[in-house]
C-alpha cells in the first residue's frame, strides 16, 4: 500500500501516521517537516522515474510506502503518476488543502468560477492566454513560468496578480497584490505556491452549478442581429460557422481577428474560451467591438490600428481570421501566415483577391483549401408563403500549417 499525504498548506502527518513506514518519499521541505521512523529509508524527490522504481520494489514486497506531497496531491499532483504506475487500488490518498483553495481563502473569495491552469513544466503560453481570456484564474507556477514571466506577458492587461508564497508556513507565508508590471520587475525566489490573476473590473458572477470558467456556449454562429454592426458589414453566420470550425478556438489559444469590423468572429472565439486580439482601423468599429464583447460577457483585447503594422506588438497567435484588408490583403495574410502557429482563415467577397491570398499561404508552407459559400435564407412573402433570399457569396480560404517532426521533416 502507498499512503499519500497532502502537506504544505495543512497540518503534516503525525508520528503515529508514519510509524510503520518503511520508505518515505517527498520533497526536502516535506521530509524536514515530519518526524520519520529511524529505520525508514527516505528519498528526496528529484527526477520522478528513479523514485518510482524504488517505490516499485517496496510495493512488490508488500512493504509500506509513504509519499509526502503539497496540498491536494490529486490536484495537478503526484497521484496521477502513482496511479498510472501502480494502479489506484494501491493508493490511500489523504489530501490536504490545495494551494489554490488556500490562496482564494486568504482573499475571502469563492473559486468555483475560477479557471485553474498549470504552467509547471509546461508551455507558459497556455497559462498566459487563459489569464487573458478569463476574469479569475489560478496559475500553478514553475521554473521559467513564475510571477515575473506572467507579469511580463500580461503587462498591457488590466489585471491584478496575487502572488501567494509559502502557503501554510506561519513564518514565511506572504500574499501580495501587484500589477503585472510590478510582478515582472521582481525576483520571486522559489517559495511561490500559486499566482491568482484577477480582472477586478468584472462583477462577481451568480451562484454556480458547474465549477470552472464560464460554461461553453450551447451554440455558435450567432445571428447577425445578436451583434451591433454598421450597414450589414458583418461576417454572416454561415461564413462564421465554417470559419470557427477551421480556426478551432479553445482555452489556452490566442486568436487574432484582423479587420474585425463588428467583432463577431472575435466574440465567438472568446465565447469558446480563447484569448482574442481584434484589430480594427475604424474608431467607431473599435467601440462597437468592445460593446459586442461586453454584451456577450467576454473579454476581447481591441487593437486600434491598421494591419499589417498594427500586428507588430502582438504575441504570436495560434490561429488568425482575416476578414478585411482591401489592397493590403496579400501583405496582411503573409504576415499572419508567418506568425500563426496553426491556421489562418481568410474571408473575401472579391474573387480577384483570392489568388494572391492563396499564394501568400502556400508561400508560407501551409496546406491550403477553400470554398465559395453561397446560401439562401428563408424569407416571408405576402400571403403567408416563403421564398429563398440569396446572400452575397463569400470565398473562404484557409491554410493549415504542415506539422513538422522532431527531425524537422514534414509529416
Amino acid at each position: 500500500m502507498i499512503t499519500v499525504f497532502g502537506t504544505g498548506t495543512g497540518a503534516p502527518p503525525g508520528p503515529e501516521e508514519l510509524a510503520d513506514a518503511e520508505l518515505v518519499v517527498g520533497g526536502r521541505r516535506h521530509l524536514d517537516a515530519v518526524r520519520l521512523p529511524a529505520t525508514a529509508e527516505r528519498i528526496v524527490l528529484g527526477p520522478l522515474a528513479p523514485a518510482l522504481d524504488v517505490v516499485g520494489t517496496y510495493v512488490a514486497e508488500d512493504r509500506r510506502v509513504v509519499v509526502l506531497a503539497s496540498g491536494d496531491p490529486g490536484f495537478f499532483g503526484i497521484v496521477r503518476a502513482l496511479a498510472e504506475r501502480f494502479g489506484p487500488e494501491l493508493l490511500d490518498v489523504r489530501p490536504g488543502v490545495s494551494s489554490v483553495a488556500a490562496a482564494f481563502a486568504r482573499l475571502g473569495l469563492t473559486w468555483d468560477d475560477a479557471v485553474v491552469v498549470s504552467a509547471h513544466g509546461r508551455d507558459p503560453r497556455t497559462a498566459v492566454n487563459v489569464c487573458r481570456a478569463h476574469p479569475k484564474v489560478a496559475v500553478l507556477t514553475g521554473p521559467g513560468a513564475g510571477p515575473a514571466e506572467l507579469g511580463a506577458a500580461l503587462r498591457q492587461s488590466a489585471r491584478v496578480l496575487v502572488v501567494a508564497s509559502a502557503l501554510g508556513d506561519p513564518l514565511r507565508e506572504r500574499v501580495e497584490r501587484v500589477s503585472p508590471a510590478e510582478a515582472a520587475e521582481r525576483d520571486w525566489g522559489t517559495a511561490v505556491s500559486v499566482v491568482l490573476c484577477l480582472d477586478e473590473s468584472r462583477p462577481l458572477g451568480p451562484a454556480r452549478t458547474l465549477a470552472g470558467g464560464a460554461a461553453r456556449p450551447a451554440g455558435w454562429a450567432l445571428a447577425e442581429d445578436d451583434f451591433a454592426h454598421r450597414d450589414s458589414m458583418i461576417t454572416k453566420f454561415e461564413v462564421r460557422a465554417l470559419a470557427l470550425a477551421r480556426l478551432g478556438p479553445r482555452p489556452g489559444d490566442l486568436v487574432w481577428d484582423v479587420g474585425s469590423g463588428s467583432g463577431s468572429v472575435a466574440v465567438e472565439c472568446a465565447r469558446l474560451g480563447a484569448a482574442v486580439a481584434a484589430v480594427e482601423k475604424a474608431p467607431d468599429g473599435v467601440e462597437r467591438i468592445r460593446a459586442n464583447a461586453g454584451a456577450h460577457g467576454v473579454y476581447v483585447d481591441v487593437v486600434h490600428g491598421m494591419a499589417p503594422g498594427a500586428l507588430d506588438g502582438l504575441d504570436d497567435p495560434d490561429a488568425v481570421f482575416v476578414g478585411g484588408g482591401g489592397r493590403e490583403l496579400p501583405d496582411i495574410v503573409g504576415v499572419c501566415a508567418r506568425r500563426a502557429r496553426r491556421t489562418v482563415v481568410v474571408a473575401m467577397a472579391a474573387l480577384d483577391r483570392v489568388p494572391a491570398a492563396r499564394a501568400a499561404l502556400v508561400g508560407a508552407g501551409y496546406d491550403v483549401d477553400g470554398v465559395l459559400l453561397q446560401s439562401s435564407r428563408l424569407a416571408p412573402l405576402p400571403g403567408d408563403v416563403t421564398r429563398l433570399a440569396a446572400t452575397n457569396p463569400v470565398f473562404l480560404l484557409w491554410g493549415v500549417r504542415t506539422p513538422v517532426s522532431s527531425e524537422g521533416v514534414a509529416q
